[in-house]
This record gives structure tokens, C-alpha cells and sequence, in this order.
């Protein structure tokens, strides 16, 4: 495989990047993108050989889930089995923005996506390339580190380019990503419980939820 580069404006995405990312991911190809947090690696969660190479990629455990991006509650109500009063609070107080939130997932929503587990994490980003590219594709995409698995991931569109050359079709290069990677809840059982703390704090969230 051989991995291309475009540069983008994180802020102002230039029309005709978004494009050509869309173009690579309609044809069940991967692209790298810069978000509020981190660089991630992006698909189309419905094409199963684009969620294989996907794993590939990351030489990830096919036991392993792979998050969505989003862009809208509506969307969750298609990819979620349960839309609970819970989601809707957090979606409502940190969405757009560094949370993941697990959900029970939908029987549209490949089993292989979800590690066989039947559970779906959630997030929609501040990410302007991220945003652009969800309602270009009018669908959400898989988002996931760019980064081997086990290793740090990529904070610039250079180094994601030097770790994951020959393993992804394209990087979109919008410089240096400075914030802290996403907080991780699962609200799938009766008590909520959180998988992984990064920029929401577990006490934030504690105080939403009072009661719920």
C-alpha cells in the first residue's frame, strides 16, 4: 500500500481534501485525521474488508471493539438499541467533545465492530475534518488511534505519516493536536462504570449523573 499525504486546515477544512478523504473511504480505503484530542484512524463501519484492514492496520485483536464518530444524537438512534436517559445527559453536557460513551449496539451494527461483545462506543468530536467528513459521507465512521497497538499515539500529521506508512491509504496533515485524549464510559450495565479517564473527568461526570 502506498500512503499518501494531503495537508488541511484543522479549522477551515478545504473542500476539496474532505473529498478526497471521502473518496478513499467510499472505496474501503483507511484514512488518518486530525481531531480535538489525537489522530485517528477513519472507515467505512460497514464495509467489513475496510474493518479488517482497519485491524490490520493497528495490528489490534479482532476481540478488541472499534469506536464510531458521530455528528448527532439522530445518528446514535440508528447505531444504539437503547437510547437511555443517561446517554442523552452526557451527550447533552460534553458532546461535541473528548467523550466516549459505550452503548448497547444495534442489530445494524456489525457484530465484528464491536469485538462480539454486542457493545458500541460513541463519540462526536470537536473536530472540524472529523465533522466535515461524517456529513460529507452522511454516516459515521470508525475512529480509532493512529497508532500501532500498544504504542503511543501519533500527535502530528508527520509522525502519523513515519509510524503508519504502507498501513494507511491516506493522512490528512493539520499540524500538531494539543488536547488530551477522550474519557471512556460505559453505561451498558445498571451501574455506569469508567473503561478509561482522559480530558472528562470521572467527578465531572459523577456530578452529571447524580440520580441517573
Amino acid at each position: 500500500m502506498i500512503t499518501d499525504l494531503v495537508e488541511i486546515q484543522t479549522e477551515t477544512p478545504d473542500p476539496g481534501a474532505i473529498r478526497r478523504a471521502a473518496a478513499v473511504i467510499r472505496e474501503g480505503g483507511i484514512v488518518a485525521i486530525p481531531t480535538d484530542s489525537l489522530y485517528m484512524i477513519v472507515a467505512d463501519p460497514f464495509n467489513l474488508n475496510a474493518v479488517g484492514k482497519v485491524f490490520a492496520a493497528k495490528g489490534r485483536e479482532s476481540s478488541r471493539s472499534l469506536p464510531l464518530l458521530v455528528n448527532d444524537v439522530m445518528m446514535v438512534e440508528n447505531l444504539a438499541s437503547e437510547v437511555t436517559v443517561r446517554f442523552q445527559i452526557l451527550a447533552r453536557r460534553f458532546w461535541p467533545g473528548p467523550l466516549t460513551i459505550i452503548v448497547p449496539a444495534s442489530a445494524k451494527v456489525p457484530l465484528k465492530l464491536t469485538g462480539n461483545t454486542g457493545r458500541l462506543a460513541l463519540r462526536h468530536t470537536k473536530s472540524a475534518v472529523g465533522s466535515a467528513l461524517i456529513e460529507f459521507l452522511g454516516m459515521p465512521l470508525i475512529a480509532t488511534s493512529a497508532n500501532m497497538s500498544g504504542v503511543p499515539t501519533c500527535r502530528s500529521g508527520i509522525e502519523v505519516f513515519g509510524t503508519m506508512d504502507g498501513r494507511v491509504d491516506l493522512v490528512v496533515d493539520g499540524g500538531h493536536c494539543v488536547g488530551e485524549g477522550a474519557t471512556t464510559i460505559d453505561i451498558t450495565e445498571p451501574y455506569w462504570r469508567i473503561i478509561k479517564e482522559g480530558a472528562v473527568l470521572e467527578r465531572e461526570i459523577a456530578e452529571v449523573l447524580k440520580g441517573n
